[in-house]
């Protein structure tokens, strides 16, 4: 039987955006489309279709920028989000809350659709597009890092891929 494990953090909006990128193939791509992008418009430039150039290099960073812009103005709009969170660890949920009490949230682990692990955090994937980041710095040890692993795995199998 596994001792419960408590997890405490203060979201950041990096969670989100390895959530979003973990749970949606699309945001994986924006940056190699805006690169793409960018790349075709300085050749227009070297060729000397200067304004159509101008014009591309101007959209290619805006697209560039799009997602994280827009993972910054949810995070400030959320109510909860950068409230510090705690956790519970068992075989079989985690028990998400806000430390101030305002929300709370029961992840059974066989209900998830799959997990990610990324450099910085564990996402856990509720369906669609909808997830729940666990970030690294929650954990207090390796161990307890390698324990959460290893009870995701027998949950639910091995991590997805992003």
């Amino acid at each position: 039987m596994l001792a419960t494990m408590r997890l405490r953090w203060t979201p950041e909006p990096g969670d989100w955006s390895d959530g979003i990128r973990a749970t949606l193939p699309f945001a994986r791509w924006v940056p190699w489309f805006a690169g793409a992008f960018g790349v075709f418009s300085v050749v227009l430039v070297v060729v000397g279709q200067v304004w159509p150039g101008v014009f591309g290099l101007v959209c290619a960073v805006v697209i560039g920028s799009l997602p994280t812009v827009a993972v910054r103005r949810s995070f400030r709009r959320d109510p909860i989000a950068g409230r510090e969170v705690t956790a519970e660890v068992s075989s079989g949920a985690v028990r998400m809350m806000a430390a101030d009490g305002t929300a709370c949230s029961d992840v059974v682990l066989g209900e998830l659709t799959g997990w990610v692990e990324t450099e910085r955090s564990f996402v856990l994937r509720t369906g669609g597009g909808s997830f729940h980041p666990v970030p690294g710095r929650a954990f207090a040890s390796v161990e307890d890092i390698d324990r959460f692993r290893e009870i995701l795995e027998e949950e639910l199998g091995p991590a997805q891929r992003t």
